[in-house]
């Protein structure tokens, strides 16, 4: 469960509407959306139905939102600035979304894939404008998912590798290494710092040794 690995943690957590994210970390964790799994609904919505022009403007008003995102990311601009953008540019995308989400669920059945997407929409919306309203924060996970990717297609051929106690290993190896990766440390040089004598260390110490302090320390020295 969510909330047994995350514990005591403390920080910005985003994931879908699983429900198993629901209370974990409560009320230590600020939990974020992701607007990708949103859309996804929408673009699901068009797959029964091409000619939905309701779900077809849903998907172009979020298109509208990872564009401004697009461009910041193209400008190398801050958190800061990023969210300044956003707020340009992407509220009246925001806004206009989440008007016609209100106005649609009266009229549309909620067991067709519109009704589906509409109520995924206002169900998660205080997630979904936290992610849009934190300049730190991505609008999707995606870059999550797709660093778990290997490891969800490897499994397969790990299969019989192991034991059943080797899951939450692994899960804790990929987690350091895709952490080294998003903050570009050389994984090599990390684990050769770290590992040395780890064994022997008190577990009050394992905060300091995560990827992110132990890069902020590296660029003090």
């Amino acid at each position: 469960m969510a909330r047994d690995f995350l514990g005591s943690w403390e920080g910005k957590l985003q994931t879908d509407a699983y429900i198993g994210y629901a209370d974990a970390g409560e009320p230590r964790l600020v939990h974020y959306g992701c607007w990708a799994h949103c859309r996804r609904y929408y673009l699901d919505a068009l797959k029964v139905n091409p000619k939905d022009v309701v779900a077809e403007l849903m998907v172009h008003r979020m298109n509208g939102l990872f564009l401004v995102d697009r461009e910041a990311a193209r400008f190398g601009l801050s958190a800061v600035e990023r969210q300044a953008l956003r707020e340009e540019h992407a509220r009246p995308f925001r806004e206009e979304i989440r008007e016609e989400a209100r106005k649609l669920a009266m009229k549309t059945l909620p067991k067709s894939k519109l009704g589906e997407a509409l109520t995924y929409t206002l169900n998660q919306w205080e997630p979904l404008r936290r992610a849009f309203e934190d300049g730190e924060v991505e609008l999707s996970h995606n870059l999550a998912e797709n660093s778990m990717r290997p490891w969800a297609i490897g499994r397969k051929n790990w299969l019989h590798v192991g034991s059943v106690k080797a899951g939450p290993k692994i899960a804790a190896i990929a987690s350091v290494i895709e952490s080294c990766r998003r903050l570009a440390l050389p994984v090599v040089d990390y684990l050769l710092d770290v590992l040395p004598g780890l064994a022997d260390r008190p577990k009050r110490e394992a905060e300091r040794l995560t990827p992110a302090r132990w890069a902020a320390r590296r660029a003090t020295a």
